[in-house]
């Protein structure tokens, strides 16, 4: 009888010590692989909120409701940019729909027909990078896929891929609501990130959440109109589409020059 209860507080013992061994190597594989996600603060620079270099890469979206300019990062986000670029080069996002908008959050575009169909079903894996964040105007890739398993749940593992469509961002209305404002600054864990948001408006949910890989400078009221444009029921895909039709009727490469400095809003 005591044999057996010996055997019986070692068993428990061994089934305690496999559990806490296990969840301390769950804990060192979540610590491995939050670094991509890790904010330097000695080091963010908030490219964004910078002057734009002359010569800089510079897309002109042009759709029915108006012209959108934004420059881009392929620095920050290069399989994304070369991805967006090639197809612009090949006139693929010409005569493309808006499928999608949420009001005041964002407008989807990039579909070859109002149901959000992709131009191009390519994978390009996720982009996240420190300097680049969902401000108001941010051009971003459209989260479309993803590599998981109840493994790669466990172990933060999973990889998220995005294709041809992209969102450009307009902003929460909660940065007029000076309680929120409040509550931001002081759950903000750096004052010039906290800063540039109150600044520019954006969608902070979305933080380290998509790649973001350009910035409007020039349209912001496109994007308002746009964002607030009356909308369809919500599809089974999840999408809210205008009840009027809007187009990109074309996507131009260019760089950044003393015209683009005279309509840059962010000057």
């Amino acid at each position: 009888m005591k044999r057996s209860k010996k055997l019986s507080v070692l068993g428990i013992f061994l089934i305690a010590a496999a559990i806490f061994s296990f969840l301390v190597f769950y804990l060192l594989v979540m610590i491995s692989n939050q670094g991509y996600k890790y904010i330097d603060p000695d080091t963010l620079e908030l490219v964004q909120t910078e002057p734009i270099p002359e010569g800089s890469p510079v897309v002109i979206i042009e759709t029915s409701m108006g012209e959108i300019r934004a420059v881009l990062y392929p620095e920050y986000a290069p399989q994304t940019v070369a991805a967006f670029t090639a197809l612009a080069e090949q006139t693929n996002y010409d005569a493309s729909y808006l499928f999608d908008i949420k009001n005041g959050i964002y407008f989807a575009g990039g579909s070859t027909d109002t149901i959000g169909t992709p131009i191009q079903e390519n994978r390009i894996p996720q982009e996240l990078h420190q300097n680049l964040w969902p401000f108001r105007g941010a051009l971003c890739a459209m989260n479309t896929a993803k590599d998981t398993s109840f493994f790669k749940r466990l172990f933060k593992t999973e990889a998220y891929y995005t294709d041809s469509r992209f969102l450009i961002l307009d902003t929460i209305p909660d940065f007029q609501d000076e309680a929120f404002i409040t509550q931001f600054q002081e759950a903000s864990g750096n004052e010039a990130l906290a800063n540039a948001f109150l600044s520019l408006g954006g969608v902070p949910n979305f933080s380290q959440q998509i790649t973001v890989f350009g910035q409007t400078y020039a349209g912001f009221s496109v994007i308002d109109q746009i964002c607030a444009a009356e909308l369809q029921s919500e599809t089974a895909s999840g999408y809210t589409p205008p009840k009027e039709e809007m187009q990109i009727l074309s996507v131009r490469l260019s760089s950044y020059s003393q015209e683009d400095e005279a309509l840059n809003e962010l000057s």
